[in-house]
């Protein structure tokens, strides 16, 4: 399914036309779905003109896979991504808590913990380590791209 739509740019904000063309749908269609889909809310600005992030971009793909490739109903297709959204909170959740608990540790306590978890707990701060710097250079790709607008 994605692999025939467009590369989504890097651009800040899409407008309907653009989301249109992007994700394979008319923009008649968005309008409805932003109806029966609660998590897409697009930003509106003068005169009601919607502007769509990246992240619900994705979010339209894959409203799309669910309807139109996966033959889910609305209600299905609306009950699944509300099932993917709980799911992404769960794992936020679980890694804000380890984050927590782990941030506090200096490197060496982490690593000189013994026990049956102490090469999860190894792994998973070697992870936030590695989402940090991910972050950071994102953060640096943002304020450049600012920089072009």
């Amino acid at each position: 399914m994605e692999n025939s739509l467009p590369l989504i740019p890097a651009k800040r904000y899409f407008t309907i036309g653009e989301v249109g063309e992007l994700c394979g749908v008319k923009p008649h269609v968005l309008r409805y779905w932003e109806q029966e889909f609660t998590q897409l809310r697009p930003m509106k600005r003068r005169g009601n003109r919607r502007y769509y992030q990246h992240h619900e971009v994705l979010m339209i793909r894959r409203i799309r896979d669910l309807l139109y490739d996966q033959g889910f109903t609305i209600s299905g297709a609306r009950n699944k991504m509300q099932e993917l959204l709980q799911t992404a909170t769960v794992a936020h959740d679980h890694d804000v808590g380890l984050m927590a608990s782990v941030a506090d540790l200096p490197a060496g306590d982490v690593l000189l913990k013994t026990g049956p978890d102490a090469a999860a707990l190894q792994d998973k701060f070697a992870q936030l380590d590695s989402w940090r710097l991910v972050r950071h250079e994102l953060h640096e790709i943002r304020d450049l791209l600012a920089l072009d607008f």
